[in-house]
């Protein structure tokens, strides 16, 4: 049965180029980059190769940081409780602002501070799905807002938020801004000497990298204590001896993505479009968002009368792995926080399904994805009550 892999928002696959690179760096080089011996010292120009291939990727300058993280969302934990510690723990300032929106790791980390004693203000979306630039400028103040944090891409809409304006409007007034930004990296340009963030989370397994390895852009100048203490590495910002496998799979998977991004934006925005017509053609399907404001990659759908559960499940016995876009675990029917934002119907709530697709996303795949689709729907339509 032929398989085809349409999950890309959550991970994705290792570039065969990327695995390449990693493997010396298992068995053959070992070494510490940190220590002075010949093992460590032959390590280290690989380990800066890497760095600056991210630090290209991003058009991020010599003196500001990229720190090694084990993912985005130590990335993320590290720069909210971090703000906490030095400007809420302290008095400077009371509150963080975020949306309605953002991954669990953000909204988790926010309201862990929280708990702490800090304000958090979750700022909603608009009917298109991303947060107007007039409504942050409310909400926001120097005298009391310690930082924003707001995703550049939606996971489960693609949606992508006008970054700059916000990043922008913070500068104005004085206050940080972090960006999740890791569904945007190498499925849009992402330039921080443009935008001008203060910090910017990302994950390598989003770009075609490895898996437990991310990275933190913070700015120069800007104070963040570090959430692992230990050793000095990453100049005493995060301890930990480096991953360096990782790391340089990262700095090639990066160097990658960013050459790749004409792809993204014609051949797999082409892709998707295609299959987004096919499923449209279905009668009571929705699609979440419009497609000129996603990313080129992704579709959330609804199928009226069709679980989503139950759909991804289908869907996978023909050989398409997709994932809900539903909130609702086995133990639970809450509803989908980024529905209830958008104000969408709460039906969709149980009955939407994320399709993602990347550079590796074949025609042929996307032809069998949609004869499957369109079977399962027929066929689930039939035995569900809903669909009677």
């Amino acid at each position: 049965m032929e398989r085809v892999y349409l999950d890309n928002n959550a991970t994705t696959i290792v570039d065969p180029l990327v695995r390449e690179a990693m493997e010396p760096f298992a068995c053959e080089m070992y070494g510490n980059p940190n220590s002075l011996h010949d093992f460590g010292t032959e390590v280290h120009p690989f380990m800066r190769l890497a760095f600056d291939r991210l630090y290209a990727g991003i058009n991020a300058r010599e003196r500001d940081d990229i720190l090694l993280t084990g993912c985005a969302t130590e990335s993320n934990n590290t720069v909210i409780k971090g703000v906490w510690y030095d400007l809420i723990r302290t008095g400077k300032r009371s509150e963080i602002v975020t949306t309605q929106v953002e991954h669990p790791c953000v909204v988790h980390a926010c309201g862990f501070v929280e708990s702490l004693g800090a304000k958090v203000v979750r700022l909603p979306v608009t009917a298109d799905g991303i947060v107007d630039p007039d409504l942050l400028a409310k909400h926001i103040h120097p005298d009391r807002t310690a930082l924003v944090s707001i995703m550049w891409a939606n996971n489960e809409t693609g949606l992508v938020f006008p970054i700059r304006e916000l990043a922008r409007l913070c500068r104005e007034r004085g206050i940080l801004f972090h960006t999740d930004a890791v569904q945007a990296i190498g499925k849009l340009p992402v330039d921080v000497a443009d935008v001008p963030v203060d910090f910017l989370s990302f994950s390598a397994h989003k770009f075609h990298g490895p898996k437990g390895v991310g990275g933190l852009f913070v700015r120069e100048g800007r104070s963040l204590p570090p959430l692992l203490h230990g050793g000095e590495q990453m100049g005493g910002r995060r301890a930990g001896t480096v991953n360096v496998a990782g790391l340089v799979g990262m700095g090639l998977a990066m160097e990658l993505a960013v050459k790749n991004l004409g792809y993204e934006a014609t051949e797999v925005r082409r892709l998707r479009d295609r299959l987004e017509d096919a499923v449209l053609a279905i009668d009571g399907v929705t699609v979440v968002g419009r497609r000129e404001l996603r990313t080129p990659n992704t579709i959330l759908m609804s199928v009226e009368g069709v679980e989503g559960e139950a759909f991804i499940w289908d869907l996978n016995r023909g050989g398409v792995a997709a994932s809900t876009g539903s909130a609702c675990a086995s133990e639970s029917l809450e509803p989908n926080p980024t529905f209830v934002a958008m104000c969408l119907s709460p039906d969709l709530a149980h009955t939407g399904v994320r399709l993602s697709l990347s550079r590796f996303t074949t025609e042929e795949e996307v032809d069998h994805a949609i004869g499957v689709i369109r079977g399962s729907v027929e066929r689930l339509r039939r035995i569900s009550p809903a669909g009677r």
